[in-house]
């Protein structure tokens, strides 16, 4: 039976142990960067560590093909057959070396274009996929729209330099962190080879064996654009996105800015199912009805700060007995003052 009540704040610390203290140390300065423009964001919750000029539209080379790979995914099968044409076949810049009558499936052409950076593969796969070039960066256009990335426009699906082909650090890091999330691009970004017709090829990307944690994802490079990379590392259940455009020295900017953000963060659990939380039972003397969060809640810290506040939505009282799952109210997790994470509060069916 529904059972309505008036809801009264409450602080955590009134009925849980871990009440915190302000203050906490402040993460060192993020390293110095040689890029024209970066950012580094904590993947999960889209939260900036470090950026610079991460808003500036910018030639993005070939790490364009993070978009290209991703609309294929999103609209063909792997195993689909790919018969190579005269439009494919002779692009200019990185190749896979595809040639005119040959067949592939869509899944070796991703291979070839997230690992060899394939202008031929991406040109292959854009007509596959929705008959021209043209068509094929319409449909980018509309998967950056769909994404909230109002700083981005692509004119084609390999990265050749075009006056309205263009992207920020800002908007391809939220595009990097949502297409990471897709199975099959995460395992094609993070291979470090594969075989394609008997040829091997490998992944341009050298974090892939030289940073401890790294899983992806795409470099690039024109002469306009100059060096872009875009690249993934997970340690310790924290997941970071790093884009640098322009960059000389990219290699050794993103391992400084992972190795300052796995140092000076961690991802931590702020709202726990595990804590029980008790509700007075009127009608049951002595007795509390237990509570507990719906789900884990989680967010990103500065190691050795506090721990976060927590204010708990809950009755004064209740009338026992109660279904488990029945909403009890809600957990609300500030650092800060700020809010930084929010659960139901449910009940578990038990009393003490």
């Amino acid at each position: 039976m529904k059972r309505a009540f008036a809801l009264a704040l409450i602080p955590a610390a009134l009925l849980r142990l871990g009440a915190l203290a302000d203050g906490g140390a402040s993460a060192p300065a993020a390293p110095e960067m040689s890029a024209g423009a970066a950012i580094l964001i904590h993947a999960d919750t889209g939260e900036a560590l470090y950026e610079h000029n991460a808003d500036e539209r910018m030639l993005i080379a070939s790490t364009t093909k993070i978009m290209t790979a991703l609309v294929v995914l999103e609209n063909c099968s792997e195993d689909e057959s790919v018969k190579i044409d005269a439009r494919s076949a002779g692009m200019e810049g990185s190749s896979m070396y595809i040639g005119e009558g040959e067949e592939y499936t869509v899944g070796e052409l991703l291979y070839g274009l997230m690992l060899a950076s394939g202008n031929d593969a991406a040109s292959a796969l854009a007509i596959h996929a929705a008959g021209s070039e043209e068509a094929f960066a319409a449909l980018m256009n509309e998967k950056a729209a769909e994404l909230g990335l109002d700083n981005t426009h692509f004119a084609n699906p390999h990265g050749l330099d075009a006056e309205d082909h263009y992207s920020t650090a800002r908007d391809m890091a939220r595009l990097t962190a949502y297409a990471m999330e897709n199975e099959a691009f995460a395992r094609i970004a993070g291979s470090r080879r594969a075989v394609v017709h008997g040829r091997e090829i490998y992944n341009h990307n050298r974090l892939l064996g030289e940073y401890p944690g790294c899983i992806g994802v795409k470099t690039g490079y024109t002469m306009a654009a100059g060096r872009a990379l875009v690249s993934c590392a997970e340690r310790d259940g924290a997941r970071y996105i790093c884009v640098t455009l322009s960059d000389r020295d990219d290699w050794r900017d993103h391992a400084a800015l992972y190795d300052w953000a796995f140092g000076s963060y961690e991802y931590r659990e702020v709202i726990s199912p595990d804590t029980l939380y008790r509700v007075s039972a009127v009608n049951c003397a002595g007795s509390y009805a237990l509570a507990r969060a719906e789900s884990a809640a989680y967010a990103l810290a500065e190691r050795g700060s506090p721990e976060a506040e927590l204010t708990l939505e809950l009755a004064p009282f209740v009338i026992a007995p109660l279904e488990a799952g029945e909403r009890a109210g809600r957990i609300y997790a500030y650092a800060g003052g700020e809010l930084i994470a929010a659960r139901d509060l449910v009940f578990t069916g038990e009393t003490i």
